[in-house]
């Protein structure tokens, strides 16, 4: 009983070594791209300094604000970075030969790096569907455009803007200039309310806003007269610019939010696959991490394992840009072809998995 005791302990000792190995050399890998993307991306907020009282402050606090969404993209590239880095030292170390010399089976080890990643991938989901999509949101507040009698506010009651002698509040900016519960109240010179409007939702099309179920409300000290419409349509409500700048991307959005959305478009027949696919990714996403680790195997069993660690880091990127941009080229195919979304957000991931498998079967 005792050796099974002990020999169980040494196997969770093991997992945790090998853990600590491949999830030093991820974040290594993450401390290394996130940094570099995020300077490309303050480089290009640079250009927006000076322009409607945005500042050098502001563009650096933006760019800190987006960090969290890019380790969630970086993700399956750190991954396979990491498995490179960290099982790569142990490699060169000898200590991966001292384990397998001891009867430590391949599948332990491949059991051990995939329990490390399942880790980190958990990790990532909540950084994803929890943190990332909020800084984004704060992100996209820090960045308002003021034009010329317009300011504009976020608040936990929707957009709040004043153009002129109007306050309007929109509940819920949508992707595609879509807005949801609008609500307009008229002032005059003396501060006063003396009219009041309401929409269930509006859309941009060709240069006006498309209103749908519309309330007049015109105020007086005697009265309120109400009338309503199906329809009207609006050369004037706010600026679309104002709309580009805090509505969120699909890929930034979160999965429950996209399920939402989704829901929305298809309810109101319209297209849908862009979300659909976006809606997918935010599962496959973090899944590619664990299919770059097994990747990252056989840089340390394989063939490959006699090469320097600068040889397989090259190779490692390569293949983490292959994976990247076979991903984005079959995610645009779907679209274009109409595909059905989950396939093209699923098809380069079993591919990659297909050669990842082959490649650990070689092992040896």
């Amino acid at each position: 009983m005792a050796p099974a005791v002990a020999k169980i302990a040494a196997m969770k000792l093991l997992d945790r070594y090998l853990g600590r190995a491949v999830i030093a050399g991820t974040v290594l890998a993450l401390c290394v791209l996130v940094p570099i993307s995020a300077f490309i991306d303050f480089i290009d907020e640079l250009e927006d300094v000076g322009e409607h009282g945005y500042t050098l402050l502001q563009a650096f606090y933006r760019t800190l604000l987006t960090l969290p969404q890019g380790i969630y993209e970086f993700f399956p590239t750190a991954a396979l970075l990491g498995g490179v880095l960290g099982l790569g030292n142990l490699a060169i170390n000898n200590e991966l030969v001292v384990l397998r010399a001891a009867g430590v089976s391949n599948a332990h080890i491949i059991g051990s790096v995939l329990k490390a990643g399942t880790i980190m991938m958990l990790v990532v989901v909540f950084i994803g569907e929890v943190i990332a999509p909020a800084s984004l949101q704060r992100a996209q507040d820090v960045k308002k455009w003021t034009p010329m009698q317009r300011t504009s506010l976020v608040t936990q009651d929707g957009l709040w803007a004043k153009d002129g002698n109007r306050f309007i509040n929109i509940k819920e900016v949508l992707p595609g200039l879509r807005l949801r519960n609008i609500h307009i109240y008229v002032i005059d010179d003396a501060q006063r309310l003396v009219a009041a409007i309401s929409a269930v939702a509006a859309v941009y099309r060709a240069g006006r806003w498309l209103m749908t179920d519309v309330s007049h409300s015109k105020i007086s000290t005697a009265r309120v007269i109400t009338e309503r419409s199906a329809y009207e349509s609006w050369s004037r409500l706010l600026a679309p610019e104002l709309f580009r700048v805090i509505t969120i991307k699909p890929e930034d959005m979160s999965a429950w939010k996209l399920a939402e959305y989704i829901h929305y478009l298809k309810a109101n027949h319209l297209a849908a696959q862009s979300y659909e696919l976006a809606f997918w990714t935010r599962f496959t996403t973090p899944l590619s991490g664990l299919v770059m680790l097994l990747l990252a195997l056989p840089f340390v069993f394989g063939p490959m394992r006699s090469g320097g660690t600068g040889q397989r880091l090259f190779i490692g990127i390569m293949i983490g840009l292959a994976f990247h941009l076979f991903n984005r080229a079959l995610n645009h195919l779907a679209l274009v072809y109409g595909l059905d979304p989950l396939l093209g957000a699923i098809l380069p991931l079993m591919v990659f998995m297909l050669g990842g498998g082959i490649a650990i079967a070689r092992m040896r």
